[in-house]
Parts: C-alpha cells; sequence; structure tokens
C-alpha cells in the first residue's frame, strides 16, 4: 500500500485498489489471526460456572456473566488493542518481542551481544515517525539504561510473555479440539469420555504431522470455514435470544457486573475471551467479530438462563436440532483452523527469539517460496504435539485446561500492557501521567483476571507456569552464555597495533582464494584469526571478516542488508563485512551470497577510491570506514558479471554492469531456500584506461581469489566457568549452556555453509 501512496488525482483506480486490498487484508485475517478467539464460545460459560460458581446457577448469575464478558471484550481487545495497541506495531509486527525491539531501538536497553554499530542507518527505524531515543523523561531513560538490574527485569518480562505465548501454542489446540469433539456426546449418548479424548488426540496428531507441508495449500480454506462459522454462531445466537429470553440485552447494563461481584465475591470466574495480542486487522474485528461473537454470548446466556441444568454443554444444547451436525462439523473445523493459527504464530515467536539471541539455534524450514511468515520448525513442533497430547490425555476436561489457558492469556496481555506503557513515554514521548493511566485502567482489570485465574493453580492453572519456567529457563541460560561468550571475543580481540605489525603478510603464507571468517564482532579482529594462524601459518590472499548480525526489526530492505569496510591498509587485502538481517527476515547463504558479497566488497572498493577522503592515511583507532553497500546508488558497479550457464556471451558488457547487479541482487534474494539451484556467475574486470591502477590490481586480486574458491572458518567454542564464579554461573555455563549447545543445531547448519567448504577452529573460553 505504500507505493500507492501519493498517487493523486483524477484517477481513481489506487483509492480503490487501497481499499480492495484492505478487505482483502481483512478477509484473510479470519483464519490467519482471529482462529482461536472465534472458538471462545464453545467452553467460556463451562469454564465460567466451574469449582465453587457451581453454586450460583440462576438466571441472574448468568446475566452477571455475560456483563462480565461483553464489557470485558469491549474494554481489552476492541479499546486496548484494536484502539492503542495495534499503534505500537512494529512495521506490522507484534507480540512482546516486537514491543521490546521498539524499545531497545529508541533507548540503550538491549542485552543482546550483537546490536552495536551502524543500526541507526536503517531506514527502518525512523518509520512512523518514530525518530529520537530521548523520550519525555529522560531521566527515567538514563535510569534504565545505567541500571543493570533494571534491563535484566526487563528482559525476564519479555521472556516470560513469550514463554506464556509458546504455552499459548500447547494449551489453544488442546481446548479447541476437546470441545468441538465433546459435542459429540450431545447427540451420541452411548459415547463416553475416553472416547471423545482420543478421537480429540487423533485430530491433534494429524494436525501436527501435517505442519512441515506448511499452510499456503489449504490457506484459501482457513478463512471461509471461519467466516462460515463466525455467521453460523451469530445467527444461532441471534435466535436463541429471540426463542428463549429476549430481555437478555437487559445483562449488557454494568449494573449486573456490580450485583455479580456483590453475589458471588472473590470467587469470580475468568472468563477465557482468546488471545487478543495477534488481532492485527481493526476491520475484521470491528465488522464482523465482535458482533458475531457478542450475538453468541448473548444468546447462549439467553438459553442457559432458561436451561440451567444443560450448563456443560451449553453451547451445543443450543443448537436447534437440524442444523446441529452442520455445525458440529464446521466448529471442528473451525478449531482446527484456530489450532494452526496458533501453532504458526508459535513458530513465528520461537523465530524471533532465536533471531534476537534468546534461542537455542533450530532448524527453520520456509515453507511457501514467496510469504515470509510461512515458517515450520521440526523441533519445536514435535516438542509441541507430545505436549498437547499429554494435556489433553491428563487432564480430559475442558475446565482444567480452560483454568491453564486463563492464565497463559491474562500473563501475555499484562505483559503486552506493562510494554505499551513503557512505548507510550520513550517512543511515542507521552507524559508520564498519560501512561500510567494507560496501565492503570487496563493493567487492574486483567490484575482482577490473572489474580482469579492463579487461584485456579491447583486446578489446571499449573500447567503454564511449569512451561514458562522451562522456556523462560531454557532462553535465559542460552541468553547468559551466548552473551558471556560475546563478551570473551570483545575483551580478547586482536590489537590493531599487533595486525599491523606483522605487514601485508601477516607473518603467514598468503595463498590463493578467499577466507571467510565468521565472527560476532562488528568491530576489531577476533582472537579466533590469530589462534588459526598459529596451528597452521597460512591464510588466504583474501580475508573477509563476515558478521551475520539480527538487528531488531522485523525486515531489513536488500539494499541496506550489506555494510562493507576495510581492516588495514589496501596491501593488506582484509575487509569486513556486517550481513544485517531483521528477526523475520530469511537467511539465505549460498552460493549466490558468495557472489553478492565479492560484488560489494568490488563497489566498496571503488567508492573508497573515488572518495576524496580515502586519500588520508590509514587511521589504526576505527579501522577505516564503514559504508553501506546498495544497488541503487551512484555508483557503477566495477565488476562485470557474466552468466556461466548461458550459450551467448552477451549477458554483460560496461554499459549493463548495474542491470546485472541488480539481476544478481534479485537472484539472490528471491531463491527459495529449499530449493538448491545455483547460479554460477564468472566475473570480469572492465577495460577501463582511467582506472586507477591500484584499485585495478585490487580488484582483480579480489576476482581470482574468488575464481579460486571460498573458504568458511567458523570457531567451534566450548565455554566453561571460571573456578571462582558463583554456583549459579557454573550451573548456568557448565551445565544449562553446555547441554543446550551439545544438543541444538550447529551454526553452520543454521546459516547454510557448504560443509565441504567449511574448516572449524577449536577453542575453549574460561568466561
Amino acid at each position: 500500500m505504500d507505493a500507492e501512496a501519493g498517487v493523486g488525482g483524477a484517477d481513481q483506480l489506487p483509492w480503490r485498489q487501497h481499499y480492495r486490498n484492505l478487505l482483502l487484508l481483512a478477509y484473510q485475517s479470519f483464519g490467519v489471526v482471529y482462529g482461536d478467539l472465534s472458538t471462545s464460545p464453545l467452553y467460556v460459560y463451562k469454564s465460567t460456572f466451574s469449582g465453587r460458581l457451581r453454586r450460583y446457577q440462576d438466571e441472574q448469575t448468568v446475566f452477571g456473566v455475560l456483563a462480565l464478558i461483553f464489557w470485558t471484550f469491549t474494554l481489552i481487545p476492541l479499546l486496548k488493542y484494536v484502539t492503542i495497541v495495534l499503534s505500537a506495531d512494529d512495521n506490522g509486527e507484534g507480540g512482546p518481542f516486537a514491543l521490546y525491539s521498539l524499545l531497545c531501538r529508541h533507548a540503550k536497553l538491549s542485552f543482546l551481544p550483537n546490536q552495536q554499530s551502524a543500526d541507526e542507518e536503517l531506514s527502518t527505524y525512523y518509520r512512523n515517525g518514530f525518530t529520537s531515543r530521548h523520550g519525555s523523561l529522560p531521566w527515567l531513560r538514563r535510569f534504565m539504561e545505567k541500571h543493570k538490574n533494571a534491563r535484566t527485569v526487563l528482559l525476564l518480562i519479555v521472556l516470560c510473555g513469550a514463554s506464556m505465548m509458546i504455552g499459548d501454542g500447547i494449551l489453544t489446540p488442546a481446548i479447541s479440539v476437546l470441545s468441538s469433539m465433546s459435542g459429540l456426546k450431545v447427540r451420541a449418548t452411548g459415547l463416553h469420555d475416553r472416547s471423545v479424548v482420543l478421537l480429540s488426540c487423533i485430530v491433534l496428531v494429524g494436525l501436527f504431522a501435517l505442519q512441515h507441508r506448511g499452510t499456503q495449500k489449504v490457506a484459501f480454506m482457513f478463512a471461509p470455514i471461519v467466516v462460515i462459522w463466525l455467521f453460523c454462531i451469530g445467527g444461532i445466537g441471534l435466535y436463541n435470544i429471540i426463542h428463549w429470553n429476549p430481555r437478555i440485552y437487559q445483562a449488557l447494563s454494568p449494573y449486573y457486573i456490580v450485583k455479580f461481584f456483590r453475589t458471588t465475591g472473590c470467587e469470580a470466574m475468568f472468563a477465557d475471551l482468546g488471545h487478543f495480542t495477534s488481532a492485527s486487522v481493526r476491520l475484521a474485528f470491528i465488522t464482523i467479530i465482535y458482533p458475531c461473537l457478542i450475538l453468541q454470548y448473548m444468546g447462549q446466556a439467553a438459553f442457559l438462563s432458561k436451561n440451567i441444568l444443560d450448563m456443560p454443554t451449553g453451547f451445543y444444547d443450543s443448537i436447534p436440532g437440524p442444523i446441529f451436525w452442520p455445525v458440529f462439523v464446521v466448529a471442528t473445523l473451525a478449531a482446527v483452523v484456530g489450532s494452526q493459527a496458533v501453532i504458526s504464530a508459535t513458530f513465528s515467536i520461537v523465530k524471533q527469539c532465536h533471531s534476537l539471541g534468546c534461542f537455542p539455534r533450530v532448524k527453520v524450514v520456509h515453507t511457501s517460496r514467496w510469504i515470509y511468515g510461512q515458517i515450520y520448525i521440526p523441533e519445536i513442533n514435535w516438542i509441541l504435539m507430545v505436549l498437547c497430547v499429554a494435556v489433553t490425555v491428563a487432564f480430559r476436561d475442558i475446565t482444567l485446561i480452560g483454568n491453564a489457558y486463563g492464565v497463559a492469556c491474562m500473563t501475555v496481555m499484562f505483559v503486552t500492557t506493562f510494554l505499551m506503557a513503557l512505548i507510550m513515554i520513550f517512543v511515542w514521548q507521552k507524559n508520564i501521567i498519560f501512561a500510567l493511566s494507560f496501565f492503570l485502567l487496563f493493567g487492574s482489570v486483567e490484575v482482577v483476571y490473572l489474580s482469579s485465574s492463579l487461584m485456579k493453580v491447583t486446578q489446571g492453572g499449573w500447567v503454564p507456569l511449569v512451561l514458562a519456567l522451562i522456556f523462560m529457563s531454557v532462553m535465559y541460560i542460552w541468553h547468559y552464555g551466548t552473551r558471556k561468550k560475546y563478551q570473551y571475543d570483545l575483551q580478547n580481540k586482536v590489537s590493531m597495533r599487533y595486525i599491523l605489525s606483522l605487514g601485508p603478510s601477516l607473518d603467514v603464507v598468503r595463498v590463493p582464494g578467499i577466507g571467510l571468517i565468521y565472527t560476532e564482532l562488528v568491530t576489531g579482529v577476533p582472537n579466533i584469526f590469530t589462534h588459526f594462524t598459529t596451528n597452521l601459518p597460512a591464510f588466504h590472499e583474501v580475508l573477509v571478516f563476515l558478521c551475520v548480525k539480527s538487528v531488531p526489526v522485523p525486515y531489513v530492505s536488500p539494499d541496506e542488508r550489506y555494510l562493507v569496510g576495510r581492516i588495514g591498509p589496501r596491501a593488506y587485502r582484509m575487509y569486513r563485512c556486517i550481513v544485517r538481517y531483521g528477526y523475520k527476515d530469511v537467511q539465505r547463504d549460498d552460493d549466490n551470497f558468495e557472489n553478492m558479497l565479492v560484488m560489494n566488497i568490488g563497489k566498496f572498493i571503488m567508492m573508497e577510491a573515488e572518495d576524496a577522503s580515502s586519500s588520508a592515511s590509514y587511521d589504526t583507532a576505527n579501522e577505516g570506514r564503514m559504508a553501506v553497500i546498495t544497488t541503487s546508488d551512484d555508483y557503477d558497479s566495477p565488476l562485470a558479471v557474466r552468466d556461466s550457464n548461458d550459450l551467448a556471451d552477451s549477458m554483460t558488457t560496461r554499459s549493463t554492469k548495474s542491470e546485472s547487479l541488480r539481476s544478481l541482487q534479485s537472484s539472490y534474494e528471491q531463491e527459495s531456500p529449499n530449493v538448491s539451484r545455483r547460479r554460477r556467475v564468472r566475473f570480469e574486470l572492465p577495460e577501463e584506461d582511467d582506472m586507477d591502477q591500484q584499485v585495478k590490481d585490487e580488484l582483480l586480486a579480489l576476482v581470482e581469489a574468488k575464481h579460486t574458491g571460498v573458504t568458511y572458518v567458523m570457531g567451534h567454542v566450548y565455554i566453561k566457568a571460571r573456578k571462582n564464579s558463583s554456583f549459579f554461573k557454573r550451573f548456568a555455563i557448565d551445565v544449562g549452556y553446555s547441554f543446550l549447545r551439545k544438543n541444538c543445531r550447529g551454526p553452520s547448519v543454521t546459516l547454510h555453509i557448504p560443509h565441504i567448504s567449511l574448516i572449524e577452529v577449536g577453542m575453549a573460553y574460561q568466561v
């Protein structure tokens, strides 16, 4: 839609296309965003009138529960999320880590090790008018930045929210599928609970077993199923209002909430209204989701007010007989769709955590060639399946699972409210009174619901707490170990004065080819370099220190992805390249990546030569300047590209150098990660008499090195805590981090490094 902005005037196509796209996105959001929310009527009333609240099953209590549902539904998802929270999305991305990334960009709150140097140049940082790093309370920002404990607490809060969302991916499929399958007991009276649980487990296993195929082939089915489901329950709700109790509209008065709490006291329920943090399309919620669900809740309350004994199976009992089986089928499909949406969201959350250094390395499979968000993580999928089936078999009761689900959802909501208050201060630069008003208004409501949910810890509410503790421990220990490893690298990097003292040969034999050294450092030469040359005194003619960097934005534009600089004088043939990815970006390191790397280094060499400031002597303090290399700047590519597979030799000439670079960029960016196609290209130097001889020699050395081959050098590091370390540090490093490192994917796998070209250097760190 950005492409349509600013297109004017007489032509009516742009605004029509704008609204057409808006309606299409709203339609697609029904299956992707609102699947779990739309199935909440299956179990809300049953969970509500469980436990001690069974003693208050009468018409007045039903009215009070409906009033609570209506006003909670209006206050939290409609007013809080749709009106306010959606305005704080991180370039279209939501969730705790998206809000955390916004905070890290506007204040130095991040612990993440690889978050330094030149991030501010990304245009993504300055969208939506978020340009300041100061905020409205500079003293609060300074306090957060200065005190490590405050930043630790903030990180733990974010990890708690992310862990609860992962727990949501376990509980949502269990409660949704079990609730939909329980409808069989209404008509099939001979069916026992064990049979319903068995059928639910079969559906769940089938759902998780099909995850590897991705959602692209069935995505078109998702939205129609949820839309049909919403209109079905809305129509049934309207029928029940008219048929059973037309006075039910009176329950929308807040008076019944006061009366309800006066009657039940602290034994109030938790009305589980679903996972609202994923509500990303206002139009869909306001026009269809909200009215249909309110009609269904009102209709079901009207039925229950006259049929109190049918409370355990109120939803299915309220369905008119002739349409029972069609509604049952749609309910089951809607439950599967809702579960699929939450599972996909869990994959996305895990990928965000992994990209930002807070989760062990896992295999991320992109199931769609065209859509970024469709990913599949095998390890997480099977863990979710085992835990989901275990929860279903262990509890067998919607009420107990609902208690667990309530704790998870309300914790995520409260974390979001807390982070939003900080967003208002640091990002929106609002007055602290405004932020406190937001926090107190919505936070107080959520604390009431959360406290009532925590009262049911012994009745299933302990499940998300245990799951969150496990996931938080894994994420924090991995983050802690990664940060300690980075700090060791930073403190023990090789000084530039020592590098310069070695001379252009670096005191080793320089052999043909490119040595690509992976490092987490964005400045300086890593210790792995001297460790390698000490044991094998030879290195490649061209050295590139490569840092694959995750930055706290969802996506990085291809034109801003590569940051190239020089290490040492020109004769050293040493370069640094920082490749920046957002936490939602697809990382593709294959043969095309090598081509793009060489092209960008060549372009940097030309830019440096044409820059008047480059004539100055080399500065050992800052290692030379870094430059963002794009395909759309004013510098032509100094290297001509010839496709080795072309029969004709007319692909590349001096007049089409820039087009060839863009073609290569396009080939690299659009390559499917699941397809092993590689474009074979050959670089050539154009015959230009006006090119400086030193520049030409450097470019020629770069091209010849690329044609000789690229060797990847990576450290295989073992870290141990020092003997005088605290018990927590020794346990976290020697036990927790060591176990996670040994049992997760290796860095060469996650970075798609070809094993035939990989050299691993073993090192031991004491941190």
